[in-house]
């Protein structure tokens, strides 16, 4: 099974910051327990100063991660608020029939809604999701 990695790195900030990435080993964690010979591909890893990338190294790394979504099995896209890199990676999975699992309290907005197999409000239910074995019923029924 082929994860990605989605989620918010820069989101609203103006600055040339990312907001806290901690998330990201909690989730390759957990998915590594629960989905042990799995790849669990994480678009950070090797472009921690994506920031400070030209515009060409730049379009080139985003072209690439979002088409890389339309060829791995689930995109797990945390999503605590609003990030449009993510919004397109979600979409490009779901558009091209792959499962996308979302860890977001917006259940109300759009992308998350329309575009989720499943919405976790949180890191707490990811886990118990996995867990409950509900989050791998999810990606069976939809890979099916």
């Amino acid at each position: 099974m082929r994860f990605f990695l989605a989620g918010i790195m820069q989101g609203s900030n103006r600055g040339e910051n990312l907001v806290e990435q901690d998330y990201r080993q909690q989730l390759k964690a957990l998915l590594g327990r629960y989905f042990q010979h799995s790849d669990i591909y994480d678009p950070l890893q090797g472009n921690e100063q994506s920031l400070a990338y030209d515009d060409a190294t730049a379009r080139n790394t985003f072209t690439g991660h979002n088409h890389m979504c339309r060829d791995v099995d689930v995109v797990v896209a945390y999503v605590p608020e609003a990030s449009m890199g993510t919004a397109i990676e979600m979409w490009e999975a779901y558009s091209h029939g792959k499962v996308v699992i979302s860890i977001s309290p917006l259940e109300h907005n759009w992308v998350i809604r329309l575009c989720s197999h499943l919405v976790c409000p949180d890191l707490e239910a990811f886990e118990k999701a996995l867990e409950t074995n509900q989050l791998q019923q999810v990606i069976s029924k939809q890979l099916a």
